[in-house]
């Protein structure tokens, strides 16, 4: 397995360790080790001593980073290991040429940006400049992986843009759908309006990617049926339109507050300092508690979703604080993960209203084709608030539902079927 040495000759008291690695590394090559180890053992009946090791495959229009060194070990290591208990493991190296990577560097190399220029373009076009650009440093990744002393197969390696290779995903994908695993669905995700596409749960976890940004803040007053005003704190105003519900603390403390002509507003108790000037001579009558709120109808800031079922009523929430805001937050499921899931418990569907440049659309006529729009309000303010980042543009991003205009299909998990 390693060059043989003379065992008499001892250890220099300063080996050069550059030329032992090179040292074994040809050794390796001409000695074909690696797929030795793979042919010394058989397969069994039915693949039964086959050991199958799926590598998470890499894009290779960039070089190879700290993170991919760092896990490749792992890599190897179970698959040797397994090798070492004389099962056959073939270890076929892969390459990920589907997605935003191969995208963006297609559009630096055309000198392009936006979506509407890919389309004018033309796809094919488009599509062959991805082509070309995947696999540019294939010949650089064999030899890093290499030099890890990593063994994978490189000459039989697959990619994601081979035929067979989607035509198996596409399998895949039929078999889910005849077993009745797949729907269609939203989910709230990271969304970039320049891309034009949701950031994978990878890319949010980049670093640099979540920091503050400078956004308008409303203070909006909703009115109940019952004819009291409920404050309502938001850094998203542009979502006002898209409201469905209200949620508070079931067991936080509202003060309820009248003016001199007995007009009755409610605020989190706790807050009623930090409001203490939009807030002006109001007086004072009593309080209650978020729980007695719950349940309660209220008029909408605009008719557009009116006739949305099950809409415009006030929700308890765990996830209601009085840290800031007026200890009441407006809901807009399709803008919110937390506002999306108390909202569909209650029997309140995901409504979207913007399209996939995150303009409003004809569900909204006033600010239809618009980016944002900033209702009438009682109070205006500014704050810095965290957001995700684009990693690919540099440019902030905005959370919506990936559907609507652009369908999502979904997965269920935990379902028990045959697979024969």
């Amino acid at each position: 397995m390693y060059p043989k040495t003379d065992p008499k000759a001892g250890v220099p008291a300063s080996p050069d360790l550059p030329e032992v690695e090179r040292r074994v590394l040809d050794h390796w090559a001409a000695d074909k080790t690696f797929q030795a180890s793979i042919d010394a053992r058989d397969a069994g009946v039915d693949g039964a001593n086959e050991y199958v090791f799926y590598d998470g495959p890499p894009f290779a229009n960039g070089l190879p980073h700290y993170g991919h060194l760092f896990t490749g070990y792992v890599k190897d290591v179970v698959p040797r290991y397994q090798t070492m208990r004389g099962r056959r493991v073939e270890r076929r190296f892969g390459w990920d040429t589907h997605g935003l990577p191969a995208e963006v560097e297609a559009e630096k190399q055309l000198g392009i940006s936006t979506k509407a220029e890919i389309l004018d373009l033309g796809v094919a076009r488009f599509n062959d400049v991805c082509r070309t650009s995947v696999l540019t440093y294939t010949q650089d990744w064999e030899r890093y992986v290499t030099r890890q002393a990593r063994w994978v197969d490189f000459a039989n390696d697959y990619k994601t843009l081979d035929l067979d290779y989607m035509e198996s995903v596409m399998w895949a994908f039929k078999t889910l759908h005849d077993k009745g695993l797949v729907y269609e669905g939203f989910r709230v995700l990271a969304y970039c309006w320049r891309c034009e596409t949701p950031l994978s749960n990878t890319e949010t976890r980049m670093d640099d990617v979540y920091r503050d940004r400078q956004d308008p803040s409303l203070t909006v007053w909703f009115t109940l049926e019952t004819g009291e005003k409920l404050a309502v704190w938001t850094t998203t105003p542009w979502t006002l339109p898209s409201n469905l519900a209200l949620a508070v603390g079931p067991d936080i403390e509202y003060s309820v507050l009248a003016d001199a002509d007995g007009q009755r507003y409610i605020v989190g108790a706790a807050r009623l300092a930090a409001y203490q000037k939009e807030l002006g001579e109001l007086t004072p009558v009593g309080t209650v508690r978020g729980a007695e709120l719950v349940g309660r109808r209220y008029t909408p800031l605009f008719d557009f979703l009116a006739d949305t079922p099950n809409a415009f009523q006030v929700l308890g929430a765990d996830f209601v604080s009085t840290e800031d805001g007026t200890g009441v937050v407006h809901m807009a499921p399709a803008f919110g993960e937390d506002d999306q899931n108390a909202c569909n418990a209650a029997g309140i569907p995901t409504v979207v209203t913007v399209d996939e440049h995150t303009r409003f659309t004809a569900l909204v006529p006033p600010y239809q084709g618009s980016r944002s729009s900033t209702p009438t309000s009682r109070s205006r303010a500014s704050c810095a608030s965290g957001a995700w980042w684009c990693g690919r543009r540099r440019t902030p991003t905005r959370t919506r539902t990936a559907g609507a205009a652009t369908p999502r299909w979904c997965t269920r998990r935990c379902r028990r079927g045959s697979w024969r």
